[in-house]
């Protein structure tokens, strides 16, 4: 088996596609959030509505990132992430063009699904093609790809919104994709350690009950339910209260405050560090507190210190996904790319919930409902890292179920 080594031009070109991959994945799923407060005025709907152009988005992509690793073990990974990605490209354009919100919520809707080919396969093929020394460097330029595009995706939308409209802005990011997705197409080396196979159904669902009969793993998945849930919620609706008077800001400075979301990159590495120094559990903990502190920080009245509590509670969240998933991928002892599509699934099924759910405690209860709610969530997540600290400490198992074995599949 030939594998793609670091310092080669196929290393280079496999970079360069899964950073444009990324980008362009991040960029279109969170081009719609610093948009809310426009989608409010156009179309007349309230915040919680408009909080579904996200919503509907992100949990379609959870259920669809389930389905397509499959189809990806019978047509090949390549052929799955560039039909992926050329059909999202072409959906932005829809969904720039769209007359109604009804007609934009359907185009988002479709759009997730077709977005979840991307990130299901990624790693798979970047753990077949790469010689294992190299992957790190990979993987980090992958996840860096899909920061960046996160990052670049709202602010790039707020400051068109700005000086156009929103239709201009979706129309900038759907060029901008299919830019991103003809890099993908002509740079990334077809597979050579990729053998295809049938569809599996029987052995893929019960293993993925073997998973969430785990209770560490049923930890780890509510953790990032309800991080990712807290983090979409008050950026959702943080934009309501830095447009409104006293602060009257403009769309494009609340589309810079997404630029504190390159702290991820940072945060994710640092606290990985940590967590495999001072321990996974402390550090958990530490990164909850501090999503918790950020969230509290924002119901200050001064500009200052509620721009202030954004980075933190950024820090403290991408330092709980960047803990929680790499735990799981250690806690699975079979079906680990399974494991961690599943996390992936409750991740971005927290999203979906926690983002919607923030609207309604925001129209019945202001910002500070929001922020009750973020607090209310990671106090749960406290009771999960509590929870999985009691299943470790009771169990020197890697699994729950103690006489699970990848035979008991065949």
């Amino acid at each position: 088996m030939g594998y793609i080594k670091q310092g080669t031009t196929a290393f280079r070109k496999t970079n360069l596609a899964f950073f444009a991959a990324g980008f362009n994945t991040f960029a279109i799923l969170y081009s719609t959030q610093p948009l809310m407060p426009e989608f409010t005025k156009e179309f007349h709907v309230s915040p919680t509505m408009a909080s579904l152009s996200l919503s509907l988005t992100t949990i379609s992509l959870s259920v669809s990132m389930l389905v397509f690793g499959t189809i990806s073990e019978v047509w090949g990974r390549k052929p799955v992430m560039i039909s992926s990605m050329l059909a999202a490209s072409l959906l932005s354009i829809l969904t720039a063009c769209s007359p109604s919100y009804e007609s934009l919520l359907l185009f988002r809707i479709i759009q997730g699904i077709s977005l979840g080919g991307l990130p299901s396969i990624a790693m798979a093929y970047l753990g077949e093609e790469m010689e294992p020394k190299s992957l790190g460097v990979a993987m980090g330029l992958y996840i860096s790809g899909n920061s960046l595009g996160a990052v670049c995706g709202r602010i790039l939308s707020g400051i068109l919104t700005d000086l156009f409209n929103w239709h201009m802005a979706m129309g900038a990011i759907s060029l901008m994709s299919l830019v991103a997705t003809l890099i993908f197409w002509f740079s990334l080396p077809a597979s050579q350690n990729f053998h295809a196979r049938a569809p599996e159904v029987r052995k893929l669902a019960a293993s993925m009950l073997s998973h969430l009969r785990d209770p560490a793993l049923f930890c780890l998945f509510g953790i990032g339910f309800l991080s990712l849930g807290s983090n979409v919620a008050l950026y959702n609706y943080i934009g309501y209260v830095l447009t409104a008077a006293p602060y009257s800001l403009s769309q494009t400075l609340v589309g810079w405050i997404f630029i504190v979301f390159l702290v991820g990159m940072f945060a994710s590495v640092w606290m990985a560090k940590l967590a495999d120094k001072f321990g996974r559990l402390k550090m958990l903990l530490v990164s909850l507190l501090l999503t918790l502190l950020g969230a509290c920080l924002t119901l200050d009245s001064h500009l200052a210190v509620i721009i202030a509590g954004l980075p933190v509670l950024t820090f403290g969240f991408f330092g709980s996904h960047s803990i929680a998933s790499g735990w799981v991928g250690r806690r699975a002892t079979h079906d680990k790319a399974q494991a961690s599509s599943l996390y992936l699934f409750f991740y971005y099924a927290g999203s979906s919930i926690g983002g919607t759910m923030g609207g309604m405690f925001w129209s019945s209860l202001g910002w500070g409902g929001v922020v009750a709610m973020i607090a209310g969530f990671m106090a749960v997540a406290f009771v999960f890292a509590l929870r999985l600290s009691k299943v470790l400490a009771n169990s020197s198992a890697p699994s729950a179920e103690k006489k699970w074995t990848v035979a008991k599949l065949k």
